[in-house]
């Protein structure tokens, strides 16, 4: 015997779904588009940040694999390098970085001479002799390629120092030049530690191992073992100084105390030399108007952690290391 389907059903084609039924499945596609949408947030930001770091990576690495564009323009050109702000081992002005430049300078064919920028306060003394030890080098390994100075605003003591090494020293009219001289400073807590009732229990192993510590009475005899260290490398400055500038510098006692002067007054004293500008010195005194950057740049990374307060931690830590060694300043 054949049943027709709608008798079965009573004259309904479908089942009628429930009302939990109806709620479950709409739950369940709810949580469906919500999981494909939190997936599709994550995927763009996993892509956006694999972006972000492969830009940084050929942010870091091509400016060292591709060519500098300076250098596009053919025939011969003057090498620029600055020697800005203090010396220090941790600086743009370090001796690592500045001598690398100077090197990169003298060993480019198409080089005719090289200038020196300086604006510098100075810094450290061991710093500084390796950058003017390093150039009077390279003035005996390249005889044919000169080297000047070309100060804008400062060049004192530690980036004076850098200056001699040059055939010639280049002053604009107000530069400030000079500061032929060594400091040496800290601070002394003593009297503040016995009025807040601090005791300083300090243990030693060697009579002079805490010279100059600054919570402890400062001795007769540690001022004249530091004076008589200062006696020294400013003796040593000055031997540089006479050195780079020979009869060119005015005898006079008064140039080595640590005064400082201007340009125009610094050219009578020898000092320096001349006025002029590093388009100056490119056009009229080296031959090559073309001026090529050689300065070793900061990194992204160094730029990018000194935004982040960097800068300043080590800003602390250079000014702690000024209490405790001598400065070209």
């Amino acid at each position: 015997m054949i049943f027709n389907r709608k008798e079965i059903n009573n004259g309904q084609d479908d089942f009628p779904a429930s009302g939990w039924e109806r709620e479950l499945l709409r739950e369940l596609a709810t949580a469906s588009l919500k999981e494909q949408r939190k997936a599709r947030r994550w995927s763009i930001f996993f892509k956006l940040f694999a972006f972000a770091y492969l830009t940084v990576l050929l942010m870091l690495w091509l400016p060292e694999k591709l060519p500098d564009a300076s250098l596009k323009p053919s025939g011969k050109h003057t090498a620029v390098i600055e020697v800005k702000g203090v010396i220090a081992s941790d600086t743009e002005a370090s001796a690592d970085k500045i001598i690398g430049s100077l090197r990169k300078a003298f060993e480019d064919e198409k080089t005719k001479g090289v200038i020196l920028r300086i604006n510098s306060p100075g810094g450290s003394p061991v710093q500084s002799g390796y950058i003017n030890d390093e150039i009077n080098r390279l003035k005996k390994q390249y005889p044919d390629t000169p080297v000047y100075a070309v100060v804008t605003d400062l060049c004192a003591s530690g980036g004076y120092y850098i200056a001699v090494a040059a055939d010639k020293i280049y002053v604009d009219k107000a530069s400030i030049v000079g500061s032929i001289g060594v400091l040496m400073n800290g601070f002394g807590f003593v009297g503040s530690m016995e009025k807040l009732g601090v005791e300083r229990r300090l243990l030693t192993a060697g009579e002079n191992k805490a010279i100059f510590d600054p919570f402890s009475p400062l001795k007769p005899n540690d001022m004249i073992h530091m004076r008589k260290m200062l006696d020294r490398v400013h003796r040593q400055f000055i031997d540089t100084v006479k050195a780079g500038r020979g009869e060119r510098l005015q005898e006079s006692e008064e140039i080595f105390s640590g005064l400082f002067w201007t340009g125009e007054e610094s050219i009578k004293l020898g000092l320096a030399d001349e006025l002029g500008s590093s388009s100056y010195v490119a056009r009229e005194v080296i031959g090559a108007e073309n001026l090529v950057d050689f300065t070793d740049k900061e990194d992204l990374l160094e730029r990018f952690a000194k935004r982040l307060g960097a800068g300043t931690v080590a800003s602390l830590s250079r000014l702690m290391d000024t209490m405790s060694a001598p400065m070209l300043r």
